[in-house]
């Protein structure tokens, strides 16, 4: 992150020694979710100084236009409106709905040189997934994560356990949990609300199973192994006593984590940094426990290219997307934030490998991408999406059962997707 501020400061510095300053001869906008102010706003601002100073006929307005839904909002209505917008990083999931909508154009239709295609196959498979749609890339990876286990070392040790082994499967997550809770003290915690289906994923997958085809137009949300997965999840709480009852707020599970109210959480790698700042304590990351086989799906935002802008505008704003995910600045945007560096050449600067030495709970995600899936995406997702979320929470809160909450979820989710079907 430093580099970054010094970037902008020497930017600064040559205008002011009296260097003036080019005339853009392309100006772009761009949409990002991030609530306006804060340190992280300052690290996109410190890489769109750089590439400015690099790129000077070039000028690049960032509006931070708060969560990913209220980005995607705020991006779409401006297009729509008419007003300036070529680029944004918006969720990953999002692509089918953006080519449904026609917003969005695919990469290859810009990065031509073969230098462009190399840069297309440089980050990892997994976090290409959800960008790549019927032989097209439609995003690029940028602000990404896994969900990863964050556990608490301390507590680990008062209970008895070996601080150095987290759980590594099911079983275990059951009988070390039951070690770990007590008077005000559970010993797992896993989000609910904000993204259920997403945390579902990683059961589902540790079961065995996928919860969408690769067509984007089936689910399985009804098969035997899903349904199973949900029972356990909601068997951590009902069964075990090892999880509160209910939903658990995914936006203040991380102030429950740090304040020693868990033992263990489940939540995004995009939250390593803040906990590593707010924790007063020992703390490990680990990959997710195992069923049947481990996994976890990958979660964030990607970089995609308006289909509204001109192809100069497209040009210029596919260079400051290869400048913003450059091996360099993936790294140091690993670094402030905790979300995984996207490619295998980030972890290969000097920067990434030293913090990686200096903690290691960072290179956890990274490692995790190899049993790692897409997020959950569909044609007509956030509809289908929706019905997951209700199924998820309605067994958790145990106002349905697992098999029948999935079951209406599926004939909700067929319905949407049957014109999708080829």
């Amino acid at each position: 992150m430093n580099s970054l501020f010094r970037a902008a400061a020497l930017a600064v510095g040559l205008l002011g020694a009296g260097a003036a300053p080019a005339l853009a001869e392309t100006e772009l906008t761009m949409y990002y979710p991030i609530a306006v102010g804060g340190p992280l706003t300052q690290v996109i601002d410190g890489m769109i100084t750089g590439f400015e100073a690099e790129n000077p006929d070039i000028k690049v307005k960032a509006v931070y236009a708060g969560n990913y839904d209220d980005t995607r909002v705020k991006a779409l209505a401006a297009i729509k409106a008419g007003q300036p917008a070529q680029l944004s990083v918006l969720f990953s999931i999002d692509a089918y709905d953006l080519i449904e909508q026609d917003l969005i154009v695919p990469f290859e239709d810009v990065a031509k040189s073969a230098d462009d295609k190399a840069w297309l196959d440089s980050f990892y498979p997994a976090l290409m997934a959800n960008g790549r749609i019927d032989g097209k890339t439609w995003g690029i990876p940028f602000q990404r994560s896994t969900i990863v286990m964050y556990y608490n070392k301390d507590l680990f040790r008062a209970a008895g356990l070996d601080p150095e082994h987290p759980p590594k499967t099911w079983d275990e997550l059951v009988s070390m949990g039951q070690k770990l809770t007590k008077d005000g003290q559970w010993g797992i915690m896993i989000p609910s609300t904000g993204y259920p289906y997403w945390m579902f994923q990683c059961f589902a997958i540790q079961n065995g199973k996928e919860l969408a085809g690769k067509d984007g137009a089936s689910v399985q949300f009804d098969d035997p192994a899903v349904i199973e997965a949900l029972e356990f999840w909601r068997s951590l709480a009902a069964k075990y006593k090892i999880s509160p009852e209910g939903t658990i707020e995914w936006g203040t599970l991380r102030q429950a984590f740090v304040k020693g109210q868990t033992a263990m959480m489940w939540h995004t790698t995009g939250n390593l940094t803040a906990v590593r700042k707010e924790a007063g304590f020992d703390f490990g990351v680990a990959e997710l426990p195992a069923h049947k086989q481990p996994g976890s799906p990958t979660g964030g935002g990607n970089f995609y290219l308006f289909k509204s802008a001109s192809p100069a505008e497209r040009e210029a704003a596919l260079k400051l997307i290869r400048y913003m995910t450059a091996p360099d600045r993936a790294a140091e945007w690993s670094i402030a934030t905790g979300y995984v560096g996207t490619s295998p050449a980030a972890y290969e600067t000097e920067k990434l490998k030293a913090y990686g030495k200096d903690f290691p709970q960072a290179l956890v995600a990274r490692d995790q991408l190899k049993v790692a899936i897409a997020e959950f995406s569909t044609w007509s997702t956030a509809r289908v999406r929706e019905a997951l979320n209700n199924a998820v929470q309605a067994a958790l809160t145990g106002s349905k059962s697992p098999a029948d909450a999935l079951k209406e979820a599926q004939a909700t989710a067929d319905a949407l997707l049957k014109p999708y079907k080829k």
